[in-house]
């Protein structure tokens, strides 16, 4: 019975996730083609400035973008979507010429998955302990000061904090020289499984990480305490402590477990849109990522880049959303029991 709940609850998420998809795809191929001035007519008129005939400069676009101009819409909308299928995104036509969209994205997108993956790992385990610590001790001056830190914490806009630790930590206090805060290596570091590498990788994420930490932690405190407070006036936890069961086994067992099912969902649609990195962040301390490249490719009017970006930004938005959605279900029998009756 469960199993095929299961089963049926993964069905109507993979569909789900698949129509909105195809949406989302269809309307960035609308949109961006319908509008005056798009990129594409932006970049012939470019070829056409620079000496090309018209014919050669709409088969050079044909060709970096992977679509033949002089075709209906339709049929460059099929095109487009067989290309899509076999994970052909074009070519860059400005940031790097005829160089592979999907090459380009591959090569940025591990250092944004490192830095924003580990960071926001870092920073959901602790929000989630000072939270759980705030509602136990509700009232007190413990909870009121990680309150209030807190709250400054997620009104604080992540470009500001970046430029203040550019400012402390580099200038005013020296205590990290200003090249180890740019880049996501230094010179002559080469990748690969040796020390050198590992140590300088980390050095150069400390800065960004600790903006990326600083960025989300009071957001994640200030939502595991409600979800504390909420849970702790629940029958069951009373229960409990009739039974006579100890604080931390109350805390471990039946409040934390509970407490935290609204910020794991959260987590997983959260590191959906860590994929896209951080443009702000990325751009200050000028960290080789997806943030960045986006950044950089909208600046340059680099259409590929930035439509191969946005569509593997909401793919994985989409299936880490559809995650979320199969991780509640798993984790609170009670939603598997109203998606049945329904």
């Amino acid at each position: 019975m469960i199993a095929h709940s299961l089963i049926n609850t993964i069905g109507r998420s993979l569909l789900k996730t698949a129509l909105i998809l195809w949406i989302v795809v269809t309307l960035t191929f609308l949109i961006i083609r319908a509008l005056p001035g798009n990129p594409v007519d932006i970049f012939v008129q470019n070829l056409i400035n620079q000496g090309m005939s018209e014919e050669q400069a709409r088969s050079r676009a044909a060709r970096l973008l992977r679509i033949d101009l002089n075709q209906p819409l339709s049929a460059q909308y099929l095109d487009f979507m067989s290309n899509l299928a076999r994970g052909e995104l074009g070519e860059s036509f400005v940031l790097a010429p005829g160089k592979s969209v999907r090459e380009i994205v591959l090569q940025r997108l591990p250092w944004t998955l490192f830095s924003v993956g580990i960071s926001l790992l870092v920073s959901f385990g602790l929000g989630m302990f000072l939270g759980m610590v705030a509602a136990y001790q509700r009232g007190s001056w413990l909870d009121h000061t990680l309150t209030t830190i807190s709250a400054t914490l997620d009104a604080v806009p992540p470009i500001l904090t970046a430029v203040l630790c550019v400012l402390l930590v580099g200038v005013q206090w020296q205590l990290i020289p200003l090249d180890h805060m740019r880049g996501s290596l230094s010179p002559g570091i080469r990748p690969g499984f040796s020390l050198p590498f590992f140590a300088d990788l980390f050095k150069h994420l400390l800065i960004p990480g600790a903006v990326y930490v600083l960025s989300t932690l009071g957001s994640w405190t200030l939502a595991m305490r409600s979800s504390t407070l909420s849970t702790l006036g629940d029958d069951y936890v009373t229960v409990a402590r009739a039974r006579g069961l100890s604080d931390l086994r109350i805390m471990h067992a039946y409040v934390g477990r509970n407490a935290s099912l609204p910020l794991v969902t959260g987590l997983a649609i959260s590191l959906g849109f860590a994929v896209s990195g951080s443009i702000l962040i990325e751009q200050v301390f000028v960290y080789q990522g997806i943030g960045l490249l986006l950044n950089q490719s909208i600046a340059r009017r680099d259409y590929p880049v930035i439509q191969g970006i946005l569509l593997v930004t909401t793919i994985t938005v989409l299936l880490s959303t559809a995650l979320a959605d199969l991780l509640y279900s798993w984790l609170d029998p009670r939603v598997r029991v109203a998606e049945e009756e329904a």
